[in-house]
């Protein structure tokens, strides 16, 4: 089990004075990051990319300690995967913080301005959020990721990452804090929760004079309780029951290599496929040669009756199995008379997160596309892709399935608001 860092804390404890003070001096970074340079928030960045580099021995030292925990805690291997710090993160982490850095200011830009008969000119100008609370679950990655789109959006945050990546987000929170400090930009304008009081977090969650809105990553515990008990608004981003769709026209190895890619390119990732559609009419040409490629993979695979059929090996699938996230090798299976009956079950099973058709019918792509209500729909593409990174935001502070305000991978502009801006020659209103 993960540390879910929600707790009621006691009025006048320990925890709720340092919120407190962390949220006073978020408050007054957010003032100075709303105006701060775009050069200067872009250099913030690429010292961050520069330290990770350079410090890497060391952060992977530290994220050792943690996994050392985690394996001794038994937790599971998809929350194993996420925590640890490899190389190939690290690089990952540092190309996304030059991406950023690299991306266009969204601060200050202005919509096409409309003039009205009497001339006066109405627009809108995107501007921060101001300042922004992270709670999020064995993830040391989204510390640099969250750190650097609030950054680079002119936000103020606060971070709270779980227990089981303490070290690893205190090593990662000295960098930024180095980043900031080259870049003449406050210090306040990312703090790192350093406690692993679980009352912290209920602290955090009624801050509303100094957060304006609360960002969880982790599991649907954790999402809600918050959603029950916090008092801050929240970008709610939850459970990955992500679908493929083989159609009856697609293309027999085009749909085994997506699938195959979509269950195991990782399976601790919020984009992994958790259940894959099949139409009947193509059901024996996909499901015996993909059922032994995941077989030999390594995934267990639970099927529908039809689905048993093709797959022997496969085990009976339960409705518990339509509305799980596995987050392990495991897969379920159904085959269905109709993109119809694929499109209602996703609707009655997904979460609204990530769903793809493989077709080569033009009208079922866009009947999927236009009809799937999930925050990403895909054609002929795993849903793995479903990445702030692979989406060319550089990175993403989560995967919101809200439909207010930011939905799908949220990147920069859905870290922004817009404000309503005028401007005149002195018309009075008669």
């Amino acid at each position: 089990m993960t540390d879910s860092p929600l707790a009621h804390a006691a009025p006048h404890d320990a925890a709720t004075c340092d919120m407190t003070a962390l949220g006073q001096q978020a408050r007054r970074a957010s003032r100075l990051m709303m105006k701060a340079p775009g050069q200067a928030k872009a250099c913030a960045l690429r010292a961050m990319a520069a330290r990770l580099q350079a410090r890497r021995g060391y952060l992977q030292e530290q994220n050792a300690i943690d996994l050392a925990a985690a394996k001794a805690a038994e937790l599971a291997p998809a929350l194993i995967d996420r925590l640890t710090l490899s190389d190939k993160a690290l690089d990952t982490m540092a190309a996304g913080l030059m991406q950023i850095a690299d991306m266009p200011d969204p601060v200050g830009s202005l919509t096409a301005s409309l003039i009205r008969p009497n001339g006066m000119r109405v627009a809108q100008m995107r501007v921060p959020l101001g300042v922004i609370g992270i709670i999020y679950e064995s993830r040391p990655n989204v510390t640099i990721d969250a750190a650097a789109l609030c950054l680079k959006s002119g936000n103020a945050t606060i971070l709270r990452g779980g227990s089981e990546a303490f070290h690893s987000n205190r090593a990662l929170g000295a960098i930024i804090q180095e980043g900031l400090a080259e870049a003449n930009l406050p210090a306040h304008a990312v703090q790192v929760v350093g406690t692993t009081d679980r009352a912290a977090v209920g602290q955090m969650i009624t801050l509303t004079d100094y957060i304006d809105v609360i960002i969880p990553r982790g599991g649907k515990g954790l999402i809600a309780r918050l959603a029950a008990e916090s008092r801050v608004p929240l970008i709610k981003h939850l459970d990955g029951n992500c679908h493929v769709y083989i159609d009856a026209a697609a293309d027999p190895d085009r749909a085994h290599d997506i699938a195959v890619n979509a269950k195991t390119y990782r399976y601790g990732i919020c984009g992994a496929m958790e259940t894959l559609l099949v139409h009947r009419d193509i059901a024996n040409r996909v499901l015996p040669r993909l059922g032994a490629s995941l077989t030999a993979l390594g995934v267990e695979l639970r099927g529908c009756e039809r689905t048993r059929v093709l797959i022997p090996s496969a085990v009976p699938a339960t409705d518990e199995d339509w509305d799980t996230e596995y987050l392990a090798a495991i897969l379920a299976i159904r085959v269905v008379d109709s993109l119809d009956e694929a499109i209602d079950h996703i609707a009655r099973w997904g979460s609204g997160h990530t769903e793809s058709i493989v077709t080569e019918s033009l009208s079922a792509a866009q009947r999927f596309q236009r009809e799937v209500d999930s925050s990403s729909v895909y054609v002929n593409l795993p849903t793995c892709f479903a990445d702030g990174y692979e989406y060319g935001l550089g990175a993403e502070i989560g995967v919101s399935t809200n439909r207010l305000h930011a939905r799908g991978p949220v990147g920069l502009e859905g870290l922004t608001t817009l404000k309503w801006v005028l401007s005149g020659e002195g018309q009075l209103r008669g």
